[in-house]
């Protein structure tokens, strides 16, 4: 239940190529609360609630805990959800010994594209693809949860 993972920036589509998979999600927040929050989610036609704990200095390391649930669940879970829903493609892209996830985000975060990997520990080493970018980890605007308050197209770049 603690999950350790890096998120970094993406700097071209050329990972499209070796994904696996690529996935629908939508998703909205019940509670986003700086020490917890409660995330709803649908992905394909499988639901999932999620709680999230508070990250530790880094960003790397957190509580997370997360059921799935029935598809309508979900959708009527999310009409209670804070503020806007966030919406985004998701692809799994194997590289060296791991799976990178990455998201391409929709809507008012498009133009936003994260990858995000999961490690056994915060020392653990990991192969970089050539399309990886700047390491935003930690970064607290990069957080799903920020993301639906403060998207991405409102930033000034």
């Amino acid at each position: 239940m603690i999950e350790i993972e890096r998120k970094f920036l993406v700097n071209s589509n050329s990972f499209k190529s070796s994904a696996t998979t690529n996935t629908k999600i939508v998703q909205g927040f019940l509670n986003t609360h700086p020490e917890r929050t409660v995330r709803v989610r649908t992905k394909a036609n499988t639901g999932f609630i999620t709680v999230k704990g508070k990250s530790n200095r880094s960003g790397t390391t957190r509580f997370e805990w997360e059921k799935e649930i029935a598809l309508q669940e979900a959708e009527a879970l999310l009409q209670l959800c804070e503020e806007s829903i966030l919406e985004k493609m998701r692809y799994e892209v194997p590289f060296g010994e791991h799976i990178f996830e990455v998201d391409e985000f929709l809507g008012q975060n498009y133009g936003l594209v994260i990858a995000e990997i999961e490690l056994g520990s915060e020392e653990e080493n990991f192969d970089k693809p050539m399309w990886l970018g700047k390491e935003v980890t930690g970064e607290i605007k990069y957080y799903n949860s920020q993301l639906v308050k403060n998207p991405f197209k409102s930033w000034n770049k």
